[in-house]
Order: structure tokens, then sequence, then C-alpha cells
């Protein structure tokens, strides 16, 4: 029997990435965060057209991936990007996509 491989460190920490992008309220919640500094929950949850705790579980996926980062300034929480961690998705999902052999034309013609 042939020997699985493991997943790559890059491999899993894309498809970590994608797990928390893969919500339409979590990429409005990273659009939103990626024009500013940084955002109170408020703020965000007023943006979104759903109730303070789905909110606050998309928020904590975002976070546990990594793509946010969060701080307590009480009684308030304050988000904003991980720019490190929006520099290596960005790099990462750039490989992903870019690694086609189709863009060179001739794929399942």
């Amino acid at each position: 029997m042939e020997e699985k491989k493991d997943y790559t460190k890059q491999q899993e920490q894309l498809a970590r990435f994608a797990k928390a992008l893969g919500h339409p309220a979590r990429i409005a919640i990273m659009h939103f965060l990626a024009k500013r500094d940084t955002c109170y929950f408020g703020a965000i949850h007023e943006e979104l057209p759903i109730a303070k705790a789905t909110v606050s579980q998309h928020l904590k996926e975002l976070k546990d991936a990594g793509l946010i980062q969060g701080e307590v300034e009480t009684p308030k929480v304050k988000y904003c990007i991980n720019r490190d961690n929006w520099m290596l998705a960005n790099r990462l999902f750039d490989e992903f996509f870019g690694q086609c052999a189709c863009k060179k034309g001739g794929c399942c013609d």
C-alpha cells in the first residue's frame, strides 16, 4: 500500500482561512473591517442584518482562524484585521489560484 503524505502547513493554513471565510456574513465582516483601523462590536452589528449572538459567533470564527484580533476596552470590544495573517492569506490564496495550468489554455478541451 502507498503511504499517504501529510498536508503541508501552508495547505492546512489555507484551508483554515477558507473555512473561516466560508460564510457571507464573515466576508461582510472582513470587508467592513478592512476599511478601518479598528471597529467596535456595535458598529459591526449595525452593519449586518443578523442577531448580535450570530455576529459574535462569526467574529469568533474569524478570530480563531487568526484573520482578526479583538481587544477588550471595558465595556466594549474592538476588532481589527490581523494584518500579518491578512497578508499571509493573500499570498496563500494567490499562490493557490495562480497554480492552475488552465491559464495556459488547453484545459479539458
